[in-house]
């Protein structure tokens, strides 16, 4: 098991604001890598018009919220599983299948790892390489799926890389998964920032395949983080009984169940949100890159990591001086394979964005 050092999640603005005395209100923070445009107005107008609905239990079936998702997402209703966030969810889908062995794509999000150990399972990592600008190189992964794996984990767009994984590539990695009886979970908390959604979501193949279960959530692309509000999809209908069996009766409360019909229906919001990160995704990669100071690798989803090029600074240093200019990035030598000349920033407004890259560059 790797080793995984402390450090700043983008949630932890109120230990900021101790250790530097800035208000946690103030901080713009390029760490999270949520949606720049916060809750929909849609969203904030007519959610307070139902408060009521926390005068009764939710459906047990979530019936209406379900409906919502699978349009959402061009799926079937019956396929899909609601938790109280996606993180829920991954640990609910490891204490049903209980993986000896999983593989993760690295460098990656720690919860995995996590949630595998608490389950007594063991964990090993196949490393995106800096050569290859963090893409994931198909056949020599490919050669990596063996009969002593369970489970593999994928991030699609992988945090931090921003690199994803065609819809024809994973449709590719499942054939042999399921040669060798191997479970995929695949995490697509990123993939509605994607350029072409179409392309790169393993959604249609569940349809296909019964060893593919999708986590999503509203954390990241609907700016809700706090309703705790997360789905899963897999079309294996024995795991969907497990799961359904297994969980607690009411995953998430009356008011996440009505906010999330209404957030999934808001399509103005949905279009204006993907709008602004393209626009900017864009924008920023190119102009970091003109610099002499990082090297940005391609990002795909809301987020780009950097690697600092300049000798005298480190993601430290950067990290403390945007802090003191009340902005948060993300310091990534925390993360497996990565180290002290690697930082993440999501995008935020263009005017932020750009006082970010001032600060960063001066």
């Amino acid at each position: 098991m790797i080793e995984h050092k402390d450090h700043f999640h983008g949630s932890d603005l109120e230990k900021i604001e101790a250790l530097y005395g800035i208000r946690k209100d103030e901080i713009v923070s390029f760490s999270a890598n949520v949606n720049p445009l916060g809750i929909s107005k849609k969203l904030r107008s007519e959610l307070s018009e139902h408060i009521d609905v926390i005068t009764t239990y939710p459906d047990r079936e979530y019936t209406a919220l379900r409906h919502a998702i699978a349009t959402y997402c061009g799926t079937k209703e019956d396929h899909i599983i609601v938790g109280n966030g996606s993180t829920e969810l991954i640990a609910l889908f490891i204490q049903i299948t209980h993986p000896a062995k999983a593989l993760i794509l690295g460098p990656t999000y720690s919860e995995y790892e996590r949630e595998i150990a608490l389950e007594g399972g063991r964990t090993t990592y196949y490393p995106l390489r800096e050569q290859q600008d963090f893409k994931l190189q198909l056949e020599d992964f490919k050669s990596k799926l063996t009969d002593d794996l369970d489970l593999v984990v994928l991030c699609n767009p992988n945090n931090p890389t921003s690199t994803c994984i065609s819809k024809n590539d994973m449709r590719d990695i499942l054939d042999v998964c399921k040669e060798h009886s191997i479970y995929v979970m695949v995490d697509e908390t990123y993939v509605e920032f994607v350029d072409d959604i179409a392309s790169v979501s393993a959604i249609p193949l569940t349809a296909y395949y019964n060893n593919i279960i999708i986590l999503r959530g509203t954390s990241k692309f609907f700016a809700a983080p706090g309703l705790r509000l997360g789905y899963a999809i897999t079309g294996n209908t024995d795991l969907l009984h497990q799961i359904n069996q297994y969980k607690n009766p009411w995953m998430i409360n009356s008011l996440a169940e009505k906010a999330g019909e209404i957030m999934f229906s808001d399509v103005d919001y949905i279009n204006e949100a993907r709008d602004l990160i393209i626009s900017e995704r864009k924008r920023l990669y190119e102009k970091y890159n003109a610099t002499s100071r990082f090297k940005a690798y391609a990002p795909t989803a809301n987020f780009m990591l950097l690697k600092i090029l300049d000798e005298n600074e480190s993601a430290e240093t950067l990290f403390d001086r945007a802090i003191r200019e009340k902005m948060m990035i993300r310091d990534c030598s925390t993360f497996p394979f990565l180290n002290d000349r690697y930082i993440r920033i999501c995008f935020m407004s263009p005017e932020d964005n750009d006082r970010l890259f001032d600060c960063l560059t001066r």
